[in-house]
């Protein structure tokens, strides 16, 4: 693996723990940025295919989305419905006529990079309200040693960031090494063998973390989880190529050594973010009862 893409990496960790640990403002404030920049990073794909989207708004909108979030996710999907509402009524009044592409493109905007990217921040703020020992809504364990008396947030991003990480890893590895059979031709250094591997490697990760977290019927929803992310990932990298592929780039940007642009290594963390969030909210409290059952 390239020197670069390995330090970029390590700092893109490090960065990640952080803001995560924290929480709060705090990770709301560095997702704001990291949205902030894919958006740029997309309305530039957009803008070399000749459509002019309503850029400025949406990414106005995100940013808004983002704040809710924090403050209280009852309200946060409301946002969606208006800022997209107000997207279409700033295309009327432009001095071209707005195009469907135009519309389109901007609502893809909203959702791709603010609307879901937004479920990051609704899953770390699960339990910040009773746990925060900080300023701004900020919190810092005091031990790790029970990790049941972490906030809920805390737990399950980290979780969901090291099944990603298993995953991307395991895939590239594996893929660079022994990958011979080509997954797509969206994205034609992708190969079947890296993606099972990817996927499994998230699986183990995810049962570990059940495990530890004690879950109850921790093998079924840890398998679960893992499958969720490792494909989630898998298919989020893979959209992001299709989009790239049509706007005729390699990359979305240069802006981190080795790896491209913010979409491109944040592409894996787009689709699960949702799915996690809904299955720590409403799939994990219903498993024992399932499990049980069995």
């Amino acid at each position: 693996m390239p020197l670069p893409r390995v330090l970029s990496g390590i700092v893109a960790v490090i960065l990640a723990l952080g803001m995560t640990l924290l929480g709060g403002w705090y990770f709301t404030l560095c997702f704001s940025i990291i949205v902030y920049l894919g958006e740029l990073e997309y309305f530039q794909m957009a803008r070399s295919k000749g459509i002019a989207p309503a850029a400025k708004t949406t990414m106005v909108a995100s940013q808004i989305l983002l704040i809710i979030s924090t403050v209280s996710l009852e309200l946060a999907d409301a946002v969606v419905p208006i800022a997209g509402s107000l997207i279409c009524f700033y295309l009327l009044f432009q001095p071209k006529f707005a195009t469907i592409a135009d519309i389109a493109a901007s609502i893809l905007g909203l959702f791709y990079c603010g609307y879901l990217p937004s479920y990051w921040v609704r899953l770390r703020s699960l339990g910040t309200a009773e746990t925060t020992n900080l300023p701004l809504q900020g919190y810092w364990p005091h031990s790790w040693a029970d990790l049941q008396s972490l906030p809920q947030g805390l737990t399950c991003t980290l979780l969901a960031f090291g099944c990603i990480w298993a995953a991307d890893i395991g895939a590239y590895i594996v893929g660079k090494a022994f990958g011979r059979t080509r997954l797509s031709d969206i994205s034609p250094k992708k190969t079947v063998e890296g993606a099972v591997f990817g996927v499994t490697a998230s699986v183990v990760v995810a049962v570990l973390g059940a495990w530890s977290l004690q879950w109850s019927g921790w093998p079924l929803s840890g398998v679960a989880l893992g499958l969720l992310i490792g494909i989630a990932s898998l298919l989020g990298d893979l959209t992001e190529s299709m989009m790239k592929r049509d706007a005729g780039i390699k990359d979305s940007g240069q802006l981190i050594p080795g790896h491209g642009g913010i979409l491109d290594r944040a592409d894996s963390y787009v689709f699960t973010a949702p799915l996690v969030y809904y299955f720590v909210t409403l799939v994990l409290p219903i498993l024992p009862r399932f499990w049980i059952v069995q």
